[in-house]
């Protein structure tokens, strides 16, 4: 893959460790090595307020809110922002419902609903340990909201708002949309910003919402701790997050010389 020019990475569960959410290092030596080569990379995943330690390995590329907004340093790419209406009427619906709703906006917060799959929910997509702070009402753009909640509960949602979509991109979590939003329709735009073509992307993914991401690079890698339905659709199935996936791959395609650490 010496035709790489850039790389889109989930966080959580891939940049990070699958097991502990620290970032290995043989990852943060393999991104090192990318940025010296020139090559840019994109952290997808988190909202902009917990990548903190992501931007401290040099990126300066984000994609959150699963491709609702897209930044570059201190510049937007795209953002997609729901409707006040839209936001205030799940909002209290769900509370109604007794369930868990995050909301993604430059920071991160909930509508202080927890049951016993909210925390470990929390932790496999964006490392939470605690939970998020609460807020009552939303005074920021919203540029995502996930609904957390079981598929026996979903007709309640389908009747009272037959005009959004709910995706659900993990077991218990799933994203609620006016318009479509995604990683790869976001991934688009920033290839598109860049002059960059999908043949000269890759993507690093772990998760049901890296899917579309992987399908429109033109190398699609799936960690060794991801699920099937992402390995299927992979073309190269790495080690996982924790063993020095990321190196390993990178190494093995080619793109970068460093080896893994044992």
């Amino acid at each position: 893959m010496t035709g790489t020019k850039v790389i889109f990475f989930d966080i959580d569960g891939t940049l990070t460790h699958h097991e502990d959410g620290s970032i290995p290092w043989s990852t943060r030596d393999a991104i090192g090595e990318l940025l010296d080569r020139g090559i840019r990379v994109v952290a997808t995943g988190r909202p902009l307020s917990m990548c903190g330690e992501i931007r401290d390995l040099g990126i300066e590329t984000f994609i959150t809110a699963n491709g609702g907004y897209a930044t570059h340093g201190d510049g937007v790419i795209f953002q997609s922002v729901l409707s006040t209406q839209t936001v205030e009427a799940v909002s209290s619906f769900a509370m109604e419902s007794g369930h868990g709703l995050s909301f993604y906006t430059d920071s991160f917060n909930m509508n202080g609903i927890e049951d016993r799959r909210t925390m470990p929910a929390l932790f496999e997509t964006l490392g939470l340990k605690e939970y998020p702070p609460v807020v009552e009402k939303m005074g920021e753009e919203v540029f995502l909201m996930c609904l957390f909640a079981g598929d026996e509960s979903m007709h309640l949602y389908h009747k009272r708002f037959p005009e959004l979509t709910f995706r659900r991109w993990h077991p218990f979590i799933l994203n609620v949309l006016e318009t479509d939003v995604s990683k790869s329709i976001a991934m688009k735009k920033i290839l598109d910003h860049f002059g960059l073509h999908p043949s000269e992307a890759m993507a690093f993914g772990d998760g049901g919402n890296d899917i579309d991401m992987l399908q429109l690079a033109g190398m699609g890698v799936a960690m060794g701790n991801a699920g099937a339905e992402l390995k299927s659709v992979a073309d190269f199935v790495t080690k996982p997050s924790g063993e020095d996936g990321i190196a390993f791959a990178l190494g093995e395609l080619g793109v970068i010389s460093i080896k893994a650490r044992s």
